[in-house]
């Protein structure tokens, strides 16, 4: 369940640091969400899918390299704070890795698994800000129904590039050069 802090005050960092340690805060338009750390199908989606893409894309394994790839990076985008799944940055875009505690950088690509706590939160209020970032692609995978749908950002707008579902191959832009099963995101019999 996620929990939205309404207040008189715009919420700042300081609410985030002051968030207990046991639950992920973010701040979006001046509002404090806090929500559940993700559950286990959610995590092993998130693993699954960096995992199939650090090798190739961030260490240059068996891939293109030049990206860094990292799991739940807090962002700092104007004064929004936001802690997506995975991201990913160019390396082109953001030569040097940073030496802080969160990214000022937009990444050039972000994924979402969605959850009942966070569907709402990443499809609703997030979506708009990566595309006000000029986040380049964006992925949602939903767990609950075994999907991945794939966006690019266009002249500020999403276009919906794929949905996939069942065991389909997944190579799609930005990662298009590798191919791993959709299925694979799934712990088995699940």
């Amino acid at each position: 369940m996620t929990v939205t802090a309404r207040t008189e005050r715009r919420a700042t960092y300081r609410d985030v640091l002051d968030a207990p340690p046991h639950v992920v805060a973010e701040v979006l338009a001046g509002t404090l969400h806090t929500h559940p750390r993700p559950a286990p199908r959610h995590a092993r989606a998130s693993s699954i899918i960096g995992g199939e893409l650090v090798g190739p894309y961030d260490r240059g394994r068996g891939g293109p390299g030049g990206w860094w790839i990292v799991f739940e990076p807090e962002l700092h985008l104007g004064d929004d704070i936001v802690v997506p799944d995975l991201a990913g940055w160019r390396r082109k875009t953001m030569p040097e890795y940073p030496d802080a505690a969160y990214f000022e950088v937009a990444p050039d690509w972000v994924c979402e698994v969605l959850s009942p706590s966070t569907r709402r939160l990443d499809q609703n209020e997030k979506r708009p800000l990566y595309a006000r970032e000029g986040v380049s692609h964006l992925w949602f995978v939903d767990p609950d129904v075994k999907t991945l749908e794939v966006f690019e950002l266009r002249e500020g707008r999403w276009m919906l590039l794929a949905t996939l579902a069942d065991d389909a191959p997944v190579s799609q832009p930005p990662f298009d050069a590798i191919t791993f099963p959709l299925d694979a995101l799934w712990p088995e019999g699940a």
